[in-house]
């Protein structure tokens, strides 16, 4: 996908291309973004910083690919130091990303495992706390979607894998984190549109999504006298791998996004400012709030 400007105003229903044919493609679970078609916007070369997490030490899941790519690559131009969680196979698109980070003379600590598993979640807040000095940021991006069409085939362990990547995980590393976090600190969430108007083929990730919302609402209000805040962003349909590796029907991809108020799918970089506000000081005053881009459409 061709560099694209974030900073002059222009008119966002043609600020990026609408699905085609061409997106209509298939990768085996997790996927990997360098090898999707066209290639997903993620802030490589789109994303300025300006300084406003000048010395923040963040931990971000899903930070090889897509939303959490996004979040990485921001946050370190914006002045953090990262330490990126992802799963092993997703390690070529990591690298880069760690290169990126890099570039930026930040720190990137490249820590893969799986979120599924608790002493992992455990281990990633420990690693912040050694490696880069403490937390102040947790971007729980990563997330586990696979759709299926009917519920007599939606399998125990495909719902139990969905909540333990999406809602365990989150709770696990929320826990871990809380402990060293220090007044300012922020968690950033990730729902979806799903939680609000769910897909009758995504009954397990949907269910998930509208859990963070809730989970999140709780526990803003529960670490508020620490000075913790805690907030939500909530994505509609974005390009990432999470839609090639059986997040929807290979053949509704070619007009994935079109069924938004601006007519196309978001892509990663247009999240990115979303974890950024909220994670900076510049939103003081919010937490408990779920801030949704998703393209125009109404929700809650």
């Amino acid at each position: 996908m061709k560099d694209h400007d974030h900073y002059t105003m222009q008119d966002p229903v043609s600020q990026y291309p609408k699905a085609t044919n061409e997106w209509k493609q298939k990768q085996p679970e997790p996927g990997l973004q360098k090898e999707m078609m066209p290639v997903p916007d993620s802030g490589e070369t789109s994303y300025h910083g300006s300084g406003r997490l000048a010395g923040r030490k963040a931990v971000v899941t899903g930070a090889d690919s897509g939303i959490g790519r996004a979040v990485a690559i921001a946050y370190a131009r914006e002045g953090a130091d990262i330490l990126l969680s992802y799963l092993p196979e997703e390690e070529a698109d990591a690298k880069e990303v760690v290169k990126l980070i890099e570039e930026t003379g930040r720190k990137a600590n490249a820590m893969p495992g799986d979120l599924q598993d608790e002493q992992y979640c455990e281990q990633l807040i420990t690693s912040a706390v050694e490696k880069l000095g403490g937390i102040d940021i947790l971007a729980n991006v990563a997330g586990k979607q696979q759709y299926v069409e009917d519920i007599a085939d939606l399998t125990t362990e495909q719902f139990d894998a969905t909540f333990k990547s999406n809602v365990y995980s989150m709770f696990w590393l929320c826990k871990a984190a809380v402990k060293h976090m220090k007044p300012g600190s922020s968690i950033i969430n990730t729902s979806s549109i799903q939680a609000y108007k769910p897909s009758p083929i995504l009954l397990d990730y949907a269910t998930t999504k509208a859990a963070i919302n809730t989970f999140s609402k709780a526990l803003a209000q529960q670490v508020a006298s620490k000075g913790i805040r805690v907030n939500i962003v909530a994505p509609g349909p974005v390009w990432t791998p999470l839609q090639v590796a059986g997040g929807q029907p290979t053949e509704k991809l070619a007009e994935f996004g079109s069924n938004t108020p601006l007519g196309r799918a978001g892509q990663p970089v247009e999240m990115a400012p979303a974890y950024v506000f909220l994670a900076s000081q510049e939103s003081s005053y919010i937490s408990g709030e779920t801030l949704n881009a998703n393209g125009g459409t109404p929700s809650p």
